[in-house]
């Protein structure tokens, strides 16, 4: 178990954001909140492993992005390797060195804690690579449980953008969820139904002007609703 499940946490140096990569997007026209030191923390430190919807894309900031809202409120020391148009199939060969194995830097950054918020772009790859996706979902969960035996793990529904819902986000969901099951990890259902109502073409949308990523109203929702999730879990973080 982590420090923070003993009562004690461990005093981490501050290791940084990770700097914003100028990338190709699955999604056209969106850009990413500039990159910016988290503010001094010292308590547990804990590395992001997700998409867009993670790295904060459609933000007006980096501290307006779900994951550092809930590191500040908690004093962690957010390290973000987050990546625009990412799955755990769809862009991985074409990201680039040292971005084409994300799961390589999760485990260097020897974290108390993780987070895997993937699996919303893989359903662009679905028809074509269903198969590998249910394979990197597991090989991926499976590295972080060796690669970081003594941190806690964190796995979270994929998020989804629209009201048209393809019959792959459920069976995505599905495999990520047995997946966090094989491993031990803490698993955050509903995630793809936390903006439901407020998408793009929603009388109240929560979008950016991109029209496929959060605004900063969506963002601060999603956090209300991550740590709600992260509060009930037993024990709460």
């Amino acid at each position: 178990m982590i420090a923070a499940e003993n009562g004690v946490m461990r005093a981490r140096r501050l290791l940084g954001l990770v700097a914003a990569a100028s990338l190709l997007l699955v999604f056209s026209g969106c850009a990413a909140p500039t990159a910016a030191p988290a503010p001094a923390a010292t308590g547990p430190v804990v590395s992001f492993y997700g998409d867009s919807y993670t790295r904060g894309t459609g933000a007006s900031a980096n501290d307006k992005r779900w994951s550092t809202i809930i590191s500040a409120e908690r004093g962690w020391q957010e390290i973000n390797r987050s990546e625009n148009g990412l799955g755990f199939v769809n862009r991985r060969a074409s990201m680039g060195p040292g971005l084409d194995d994300i799961p390589a830097q999760v485990i260097a950054d020897d974290p108390d804690l993780v987070f895997v918020t993937m699996g919303l772009n893989d359903n662009f790859s679905y028809d074509r690579a269903a198969d590998r996706i249910r394979e990197t979902i597991d090989s991926d969960l499976e590295r972080l449980r060796e690669g970081v035996p003594d941190a806690r793990i964190v796995v979270v529904e994929p998020f989804w953008y629209t009201a048209d819902r393809p019959a792959s986000v459920d069976v995505i969901a599905g495999w990520v969820e047995d997946a966090a099951a094989r491993i031990g990890a803490d698993h955050i259902a509903g995630a793809s139904h936390w903006l439901d109502g407020h998408h793009a073409d929603s009388s109240d949308s929560w979008m950016a002007g991109d029209g496929l990523h959060p605004n900063d109203t969506g963002y601060a929702y999603m956090a209300e609703r991550m740590d709600a999730a992260l509060r009930a879990l037993d024990p709460p973080l």
